[in-house]
């Protein structure tokens, strides 16, 4: 069962990045760069309690918080 409290920053297919609750279908936001998906990822799991995880490219997890 996926954790709803943490965010995920990813690169969609179409080269965007998105920021995404576990366990949701659809992303809470989308932008154009990692950094600024990264900061609504971390700002998100903050106020839900939760961590937040960037995966790089290669979908690997770079960074949490």
């Amino acid at each position: 069962m996926a954790d709803h409290k943490n965010y995920w920053t990813q690169q969609r297919p179409d080269g965007k990045w998105e920021s995404k609750r576990g366990g949701s279908d659809r992303a809470s936001k989308v932008t154009e760069t990692q950094a600024e998906a990264w900061a609504c990822s971390k700002s998100k799991a903050k106020g839900s309690g939760g961590e937040a995880f960037l995966k790089g490219r290669d979908s690997e997890i770079r960074e949490r918080n």
